[in-house]
């Protein structure tokens, strides 16, 4: 999925927040997107409350249970937000939010990604679930930017 508009993206970022957003639309795109709009408005701390409630209250209006073995995972939150926050940290240049998050999509489209980091054993435990676990494979430091971004996506358009 790619878009032609920033109103586009807002639609998404609207569902999400309104709990509209159908089930089959709540894609590994649409998570990435959120969490870009998220990582962009505000610091890496409410980014990540923001994105923790927000795919618990989705689920649940999805009838996903947050349990043990489905639902919200906590350490696949951290890290793909961790790799958010780091794109945007080596992007902050960019002055089209819709370019920017048709770039993210592009580079991190592979939902697959942790796995480079972390066994099947230990993303896939209950731990990791329930509580952010380190990779074992290697680290994903969260890079703050030195930078504020310009950037004010969906500003005033819900």
């Amino acid at each position: 999925m790619f878009y032609r508009s920033d109103e586009e993206i807002c639609r998404i970022i609207k569902g999400f927040e309104e709990r509209t957003l159908i089930k089959s639309e709540w894609t590994h795109a649409a998570h990435l997107t959120v969490a870009l709009f998220y990582c962009v408005v505000h610091p890496f701390g409410i980014a990540k409350n923001l994105m923790s409630d927000g795919i618990c209250w989705l689920n649940d209006k999805h009838g996903t249970a947050n349990n043990d073995s489905s639902g919200y995972h906590e350490t696949l939150t951290v890290f793909w937000l961790r790799t958010v926050a780091n794109f945007v940290s080596e992007n902050g240049e960019e002055r089209s939010f819709f370019t920017l998050a048709n770039k993210l999509l592009a580079e991190h489209s592979d939902a697959s990604l942790p796995l480079k980091f972390y066994s099947r054993e230990r993303l896939f435990s209950k731990t990791a679930r329930k509580i952010f676990v380190e990779p074992d494979f290697g680290a994903v430091t969260l890079r703050m930017p030195s930078f504020t971004m310009a950037l004010k996506p969906c500003a005033g358009t819900y």
